[in-house]
């Protein structure tokens, strides 16, 4: 039986636990989920003789209208002149966030992008008890089948391909040519509600194929490098990309973990990756071939769930280098 001694220092640890989890959950909602951070990565993944080119990668603004710190700050980016932006999805947060994506995008014209929707590009946000993201991945499979698209999907797409002439790539393909080195890309729409559609990229690659010969002799272009685009990356994505020849994999959708434990690291993935690559820049392998992926951590969080923890707020700077060989 505790002594009296024994029963005070219980609770004063039971207190001091409390408020080490009252301190960490004020620091990521008030302060971490705004410390707006920019990481730089070097990708070796041009052929030998290419000139770098550097790929501004944004990813899950889930914006909403009155976030405008939010806004300016993707908007400075701009400043960085990036030779390519990739957007991986989940830029809506909220039934009116188009005006401040509209607004945090607003510098970018001229400068050619790449996109692809995540589910919250469909969806607005539902509320619910936001512990449950520490359970496991979400259910988004289900979400689709209960729930009608209730956001403007067509405005952000009008605005992202014809004001910021942005290429669709939600299960298509396309091209960019930079520094004389054309990228052929390729994305699906959100695995994360199903809505990929892996079948159809043989058919549409075996096509850019064909032209791709054509149209870089008749241009006299050096290099040739495949992007993989994708909001969650799943496994059977990645393994889908690198089974049709991506050099590099850009995704989104995991926040970082969101919530994460120093030295141990994300909780969760909210996907079937791996927790070790749940952010930053890895190598991804199968049946023999690799190709580097990068998985952003992303700008924001649902308006239901506003906090992180170690785990910054970020948008990258990739610049792409040539290889050794």
């Amino acid at each position: 039986m505790a002594g009296p001694s024994g029963g005070r220092g219980a609770g004063a640890a039971l207190c001091a636990l409390a408020l080490a989890g009252i301190s960490a959950l004020a620091w990521g909602s008030l302060v971490e989920r705004r410390l707006f951070t920019l990481r730089r990565e070097t990708v070796p993944v041009l052929p030998v003789g290419a000139a770098s080119v550097t790929i501004l990668h944004l990813s899950d603004l889930h914006m909403a209208p009155w976030q405008h710190e939010k806004q300016a700050w993707v908007r400075s980016l701009a400043a960085l002149k990036p030779d390519l932006i990739v957007d991986t999805g989940d830029n809506l947060g909220h039934e009116d966030g188009i005006p401040g994506v509209e607004r945090a995008f607003a510098d970018f014209g001229g400068i050619p992008g790449l996109y692809v929707h995540g589910s919250n590009d469909y969806y607005g946000p539902m509320h619910k008890n936001w512990l449950k993201y520490l359970t496991g991945p979400s259910s988004g499979h289900g979400r689709r089948n209960s729930k009608e698209r209730n956001l403007d999907t067509d405005r952000l797409d009008t605005f992202f391909t014809d004001a910021l002439g942005w290429q669709n790539l939600n299960n298509a393909v396309g091209s960019v040519t930079v520094k004389n080195t054309r990228f052929d890309v390729f994305g699906v729409d959100d695995p994360h509600i199903a809505a990929d559609r892996l079948d159809l990229l043989t058919g549409l690659l075996d096509r850019q194929q064909d032209d791709e010969t054509l149209e870089t002799t008749d241009a006299g272009l050096e290099h040739v490098v495949h992007i993989g685009v994708v909001h969650a990356p799943y496994q059977r994505v990645l393994n889908s990309f690198v089974n049709h020849g991506a050099d590099l994999i850009l995704a989104g959708h995991t926040h970082g973990g969101q919530v994460c434990v120093p030295g141990y690291g994300a909780l969760v993935t909210n996907c079937d990756i791996p927790r070790d690559q749940v952010k930053g820049l890895s190598l991804w392998r199968h049946a023999l071939h690799s190709a580097y992926l990068h998985v952003s951590a992303g700008l924001g969080t649902s308006i239901y769930a506003p906090v992180r923890f170690a785990c910054r707020p970020e948008a990258t700077l990739l610049t792409l280098v040539a290889r050794d060989k």
